[in-house]
């Protein structure tokens, strides 16, 4: 008799924290959101997260709070929302360097990127570009290529950065088209682009969003994009597989995560709510001017996404031998 007292209890107990979970979800959210941007403010990053959180606080009517926190390609500010209550108010906005490339190239992590974090939606994705000086002789991607093998290291490149998109792009640049670039890390793209249109360095990979005035203004020369597709905003370069270049498919993406663990119903809705805003006309319109080109994607086609982009950068990491620390 005692025993199945002990049983029934339990039960009920079990039912009960269910029904308060249930309720819970139902309720949510009932305070303030905060989403973190894990780079500083000003950025593609920055912007972004303050177009979605303004238009998520009226679809869930409630505040969404955007914190800048900087560090380290984005993992001090990814490492915090790891840590964080998986109850829906902490959340990020975490890109390709924060969940892919850092994971891949770095011996020490504070945390995982595909098990600490509740994949909720890809954002838009940005197209690389590789620029080279109106001095420089080269006029196509092959143009490259032939020099650099001809005097390898000859021929240094730019990036934003040490593990940024565009310093990836160069290396696998390296590996896929066999030519040996030297790697000149910037600190940002913008000294970056002002060295390459001075033409203090010959060549740059280059977000699409940061080179198209310049490209447009004629100071510096475009040869390919790193995308499997054209850009739309330049329709007239082809990409690096149309230039000589198989199986190259490099975009600095995007996303929107929670903490590991964060209920599936929460999950749910907001990636419902995030793809209706990005369906929006003025924000479709935005996402153009910032060069982000968006594939809406479920929860789980999103986490699939991701656990292939780590793959990719593990394999580039590990065949060009390119270590972060």
């Amino acid at each position: 008799m005692q025993r199945r007292t002990l049983i029934t209890a339990s039960l009920l107990a079990g039912l009960a924290g269910l029904s308060n979970l249930a309720l819970a979800q139902d309720a949510w959210p009932s305070k303030p959101i905060k989403l973190i941007v894990p780079f500083a403010a000003g950025g593609t990053s920055d912007i972004l997260g303050r177009l979605l959180g303004e238009k998520l606080q009226a679809a869930l009517k409630q505040t969404v709070i955007i914190e800048n926190r900087a560090g380290a390609g984005g993992v001090v500010g990814a490492d915090a929302v790891a840590k964080s209550p998986p109850d829906g108010y902490t959340l990020l906005l975490g890109t390709i360097a924060s969940h892919a490339i850092n994971p891949a190239m770095k011996s020490k992590m504070p945390y995982d990127a595909s098990k600490d974090f509740a994949h909720v939606a890809l954002l838009g994705s940005i197209s690389n570009v590789l620029l080279v000086g109106t001095d420089q002789p080269f006029k196509s991607v092959k143009d490259v290529i032939t020099a650099a093998k001809a005097k390898p290291d000859s021929i240094a490149f730019a990036s934003a950065g040490q593990g940024s998109s565009q310093h990836m792009s160069g290396e696998l640049f390296k590996l896929l088209a066999g030519a040996d670039l030297a790697h000149v890390p910037y600190k940002g793209s913008a000294p970056a682009i002002q060295d390459l249109i001075g033409n203090q360095i010959p060549s740059s990979f280059e977000t699409v969003t940061v080179a198209l005035p310049h490209i447009q203004a004629g100071k510096v020369r475009a040869l390919a994009v790193t995308s499997a597709q054209r850009s739309a905003a330049l329709p007239n370069v082809p990409t690096m597989q149309e230039a000589g270049v198989p199986g190259f498919d490099v975009s600095s993406w995007q996303a929107m995560y929670a903490p590991a663990g964060t209920p599936v119903a929460i999950v749910t809705r907001l990636n419902s709510e995030i793809e209706k805003i990005l369906a929006m006309p003025e924000v479709k319109a935005r996402l153009d001017t910032l060069g982000l080109v968006h594939n809406p994607l479920t929860p789980a086609q999103f986490a699939d996404f991701n656990r292939q982009e780590i793959a990719k950068w593990t394999r580039v990491a590990r065949e060009g031998k390119v270590q972060l620390d």
